[in-house]
């Protein structure tokens, strides 16, 4: 992804560099960010307390954070996802990534309550502004009818925005 956005950001004034949420970003200066934006990336984190604080201690006073994450319901609503792991837990667990293509990558992320989300955000003092379950679009419909169906009735992501 980083190389990508390089290419796509070439001629731009962008700093791209490539980090490990599991870690401190330690080359970004407190209070130096107006907006934090983590689209779908925090599924891979194991731990999401330390990630919140680290984006605390980024964002300025009445800074922003805004992110996207699997929808905590969405494996525990189908039994064929769901298995026999218990929803309080935060587990690991995998499946083959369809509609990208041959091969079907295998993937592993992180399944958590979402209790865990969203008081992880309150315990490093985010302020919860909007929490959206996303519809699908309606183009979706003449596209893959099938997944909008399924979508339309059951979410499989949250949008969250937090203010410090």
């Amino acid at each position: 992804m980083t190389k990508l956005a390089r290419k796509r950001c070439a001629g731009l004034d962008v700093d791209v560099r490539e980090g490990d949420l599991a870690k401190p970003l330690d080359w970004l200066a407190s209070d130096s960010a107006d907006a934090i934006l983590c689209s779908l990336a925090l599924d891979y984190v194991e731990e999401l307390r330390p990630v919140f604080a680290e984006f605390h201690r980024i964002a300025r006073p009445g800074g922003r954070l805004v992110f996207s994450m699997g929808h905590p319901m969405r494996d525990w609503a189908d039994p064929r996802t769901r298995g026999v792991a218990d929803y309080f837990a935060t587990n690991r667990w995998g499946l083959h990534w369809g509609g990208f293509g041959e091969p079907n990558p295998y993937v592993e992320s992180y399944r958590r309550p979402l209790q865990d989300i969203l008081n992880g955000l309150s315990d490093a003092r985010w302020r919860l502004d909007r929490f959206v379950e996303p519809l699908p679009m309606a183009e979706m419909a003449v596209v893959d009818p099938e997944h909008f169906a399924e979508l339309s009735h059951s979410p499989a992501f949250i949008c969250v925005r937090a203010i410090k």
